[in-house]
């Protein structure tokens, strides 16, 4: 045990001194971002739309034929490079005599109506075959959908006068050459690793050339960071061959070689689940792309890539952190990559979607690729939704979607071109369908003949899509035979000297220990051998400022009177006197510290602003305008780090995904997700699993995310209740039979006091690492007036007590039975204590179970030399709460064997008023009973 400050408070000569004793954040607050959602008016689109509007309005017939295609021509697109649909449908929609043209000589004038034509005139035939050229060949766009009319006309024009510009020669020996290396790379795994599940590209290497024409897009609009989430199809083809990931490393992780040093306490990560970062430059212009890690969980990484997007904003003051604040994005930008039956199928795709235009989640636009298989796992495409595309569902988010046939891969680089230039434009989201193939199963090892024969029949019998490229630019004369020969030469030299240098153990690549740099550089990894305190109290002037700024505003502020009685006022008391601090205004002083020290503060989830439970009020709403206002962002006019609210839509799964990766980016942001209810934290169970519990073993990715999750079993009902910390002791990496160190992989606590609370989250950000945070927070605690702490308990030099020992027993010589607890059921123990008059019962809160106290609890049963009996009271069922940890701890590390007091076994809580009733007063009464 330590005692450490990491972070100090400086004594105050005066109220506004720590303004400046700080290192501030960069940060810029604007209030309306929280507010209203933005809406600028383009008023040369405007005009524009105008003038359109009157050629469409003298040629209606004309317009509505044109129209047709671009509402419908999708229909009959020539999209599936398979091939597999043997009856075409007939649209009268897109025959001119529906709409009285005759198929003659007759010149229409096409001013307005069409937007990429080099004549001024044009025949019916030479608009249709115009029409189908662009919305009906291997390429086709849906977005009659969107509301917008300006911005419908600004996607025809764009969109037809892309796909008429020409590609320069370069540029297309450029998709050649990485389309090249995508297949050889693929070849090479399949010839020296065969028995390996390397979930390759082949089938759709245009996802290539679409790579390539957003990272080049992005970079030459001076886009400086790109934050991508792609699944496992593909995903080794994209960090190898466009990502520059050094294949010595892959090649070694293959064969079983661990990617971190060996000091280094980190289990790893299949290869197909690597995380990597680069910086790409085009024509002069650097962007920097980061890879985030993935699961195996489909579509997981999407929130989070949004999350990390929106904290680098926030660090660049990009988007709607700016000075002037944009929808539109010119700094950081986000790239998610879908296959098409989990982009159908995953719920956390429409979660995730619906945070693109909520101003505390935006990012200014998503670019998105469906790298579509038309197959999921065995399933085929139309057994796998409902809609006549798997992209239907960017349908009901008006963001335009882009088919493509994935054996051209020129339009899929056009493709990309459009993506960037509308998200540059218009700060939404769009997205790309690429319809291809997967060359093998699911994996390499699955025969994918056996479901879908005829499927396979026709894969195995052509061609592959970079030889079919590479015949079309040799056979133009643009491509030399040899010399792209020597090219693939060349790329399957560097591979099999990697390869080489691997068998050989003769290699040495960069450990992926390095993560911890750049923003990260002053932050560790946690101990594995001893376990600290930190020090996380403040100064007491400071305390004092914090607490009456949390509750001041304007005097033209109308504040609703009662927000104004119970909360200002009692809190303005609270402050005054430093005595009954009550849950909230801890919260507000411990966050508001926080501030004051640099660190910006994000709260998010559902209705956090007021708090469920109507306590924290963090956001005041003006009773005449709907104004908000939040008084800690007002701390001085001179203020540089900021306390983000962010009320959520109805989501958990995509907003806890989205916090936990904002909380990625950087140690200097506490970023706090709290639930409605406590157990709807299963909403987001995926995101537990796979990142929360378990992200800094796989990866040695650290985050500071904190999970309040409100707990007590207060006769609400099954759903209402538990915030199941079972589940979360089950995930702890906590020792059974040893004692823990700093180098657990999440923290656990229950606390029972407000000063507990405000050193829980202060230490969040005051040790020199970052752990999530899950917390048991209280539903009746935040108004009961026994639960509150002074001015003086969070004081300098003051700390969390993960124990709190019993102070109302009059000798501890007399005490015969310890009643261990952990939560808000401590203060019915201790009422039922008072009203039995008892004197040999010490009660003792263990506030965190995550890392297990053992020297501090075994320093309190020290105290006791008259002990005979040790009992664990808990309010939730035996199957559930802590027992199942605390019993085989206190046995195997205290030598202590105790006896259970709490609900029996049971599969769920009780919804009857009566039964409940009775469950609580046994629980209260049992612990001082004899066992």
């Amino acid at each position: 045990m330590m005692l450490r400050c990491f972070h100090t408070i400086k004594n105050l000569s005066n109220k506004h001194a720590f303004l400046t004793n700080f290192k501030p954040r960069n940060y810029h607050y604007q209030t309306e971002i929280y507010t209203r959602k933005f809406e600028h008016l383009d008023e040369s689109l405007n005009k524009r739309l105008k003038d359109v509007n009157l050629s469409r309005n003298n040629q209606s017939k004309l317009y509505r034929f044109i129209n047709a295609y671009r509402q419908y021509g999708y229909k009959i697109a020539q999209l599936d490079p398979l091939n597999q649909q043997t009856i075409r449908n007939i649209f009268l929609e897109l025959d001119p005599a529906t709409y009285g043209l005759e198929r003659d000589s007759t010149k229409y004038p096409i001013k307005d109506l069409i937007h990429a034509s080099e004549s001024e005139q044009l025949t019916i035939d030479e608009i249709e075959n115009y029409l189908k050229n662009i919305y009906s060949d291997k390429i086709s766009i849906e977005f009659d959908f969107i509301s917008n009319p300006e911005e419908k006309l600004w996607i025809e024009q764009k969109f037809e006068e892309h796909l008429f510009k020409s590609i320069e020669n370069d540029t297309r020996l450029g998709i050649l050459n990485i389309l090249m290396k995508s297949q050889v790379f693929d070849n090479f795994l399949a010839e020296k690793f065969p028995s390996f599940k390397r979930y390759s590209l082949e089938g759709g290497e245009s996802a290539m050339a679409f790579y390539h024409s957003i990272f080049s897009g992005l970079a030459k609009s001076d886009i400086e960071q790109l934050i991508v989430g792609i699944a496992h199809r593909g995903r080794l083809n994209l960090v190898t061959c466009l990502l520059n990931l050094d294949p010595v490393l892959l090649f070694a992780k293959i064969k079983g070689k661990s990617e971190y040093s060996s000091d280094v306490t980190a289990t790893g990560d299949i290869s197909h689940h690597f995380p990597c970062s680069t910086d790409l430059t085009y024509d002069g212009k650097k962007i920097h792309v980061s890879l985030l890690q993935n699961p195996s969980h489909l579509e997981a990484v999407d929130p989070l890539v949004l999350g990390k997007t929106r904290a680098k904003q926030m660090l660049t003051k990009d988007c709607l952190y700016s000075n002037d604040p944009q929808t539109t994005s010119s700094k950081v930008a986000s790239f998610l990559i879908h296959g098409d039956a989990a982009f159908a199928g995953q719920g956390i795709v429409s979660e995730t979607f619906q945070l693109s235009k909520l101003p505390s989640y935006s990012v200014g636009g998503t670019i998105h690729l469906i790298t579509n298989n038309q197959l999921g796992f065995t399933l085929p495409s139309n057994l796998g939704r409902s809609g006549n595309f798997n992209s239907d569902l960017a349908k009901g988010f008006e963001c335009p979607i882009i088919h493509v046939n994935g054996d051209d891969p020129e339009l899929a680089y056009k493709a990309g071109q459009f993506a960037v230039e509308y998200r540059n434009k218009f700060g939404k989201d769009v997205l790309v369908d690429l319809v291809c193939f997967r060359k093998y199963g699911h994996n390499e090892l699955d025969d994918p003949s056996f479901t879908n024969p005829l499927m396979y029949k026709t894969i195995n019998s052509r061609e592959t899509v970079p030889n079919m490229y590479k015949k079309k630019l040799i056979d133009q004369n643009l491509a030399n035979f040899e010399s792209v020969e020597q090219d693939v030469k060349n790329f399957e030299s560097t591979l099999g000297n990697a390869l080489a240098r691997v068998e050989a153990n003769d290699y040495k690549f960069e450990l992926r220990n390095s993560y911890l740099n750049k923003q990260w550089s002053e932050m560790n990894l946690s101990s594995n051998s001893q376990r600290s305190t930190w020090s996380t109290g403040c100064n007491l002037d400071l305390l004092k400022f914090v607490g009456a700024k949390s509750v001041s505003y304007p005097p033209e502020f109308s504040v609703h009177a009662t927000i104004e009685r119970a909360h200002v006022q009692k809190r303005l008391d609270r402050i005054r006197d430093g005595k009954k601090i009550d849950w909230s205004t801890a919260e507000a002083l411990a966050i508001g510290s926080l501030i004051s020290q640099g660190y910006n503060v994000r709260i998010s989830g559902q209705d956090v602003g007021r708090g469920t439970f109507s306590h924290r009020h963090a956001m005041l709403v003006d009773q005449k305008n709907n104004k908000t206002y939040i008084p800690l962002n007002n701390l001085d006019e001179n203020q540089k780090s900021f306390y983000e609210i962010c009320n959520s839509f109805l989501s958990e799964e995509a907003v806890m995904g989205f916090d936990y990766g904002f909380s990625l980016d950087n140690p200097n942001n506490l970023v706090i997700w709290e639930a409605q209810f406590g157990d709807f934290f299963n909403g987001a169970q995926i995101i537990i699993d796979t990142y929360i519990s378990s992200g800094e073993a796989k990866w040695l990715y650290q985050s500071g995310l904190v999970l309040l999750l409100p707990h007590g079993f207060d006769g609400a009902g099954p759903e209402h209740s538990s915030c199941r910390i079972e589940r979360f002791l089950q995930m702890s990496s906590s020792k059974e039979d040893k004692v823990d160190s700093d180098d657990i992989n999440y923290f656990i606590a229950n606390p029972t006091t407000p000063a507990n609370y405000f050193h829980l989250l202060r230490r969040q950000m005051m040790m020199p690492y970052r752990k999530p945070l899950i917390m048991a927070s209280p539903k009746t605690l935040l108004r009961l007036p026994e639960c509150v702490s002074t001015l003086e308990d969070m004081c300098e030099n003051t700390s969390f007590k993960s124990v709190i020992e019993d102070t109302k027993i009059d000798s501890k010589d007399s005490v015969k039975r310890i009643i261990f607890v952990f939560g808000k059921h401590y203060y019915a123990l201790e009422s039922e204590r008072a009203k039995r008059g008892l004197k040999d019962v010490a009660l003792i809160r263990i506030e965190e179970l995550s890392p297990f106290p053992v020297y501090e609890i075994r320093n309190v049963i020290e105290q006791f030399k008259n002990a005979k009996e040790f009992v664990w009271s808990q309010e939730e069922h035996r199957n559930m709460g802590a027992w199942s940890f605390v019993s085989p701890r206190f046995e195997n590390i205290l030598g202590i064997k105790l006896k259970y007091s709490g609900r029996e076994v049971h599969n769920t809580i009780v919804g009857i008023g009566e039964l409940h009733a009775k469950e609580a007063k046994y629980v209260i009464n049992r612990p001082f009973e004899k066992f």
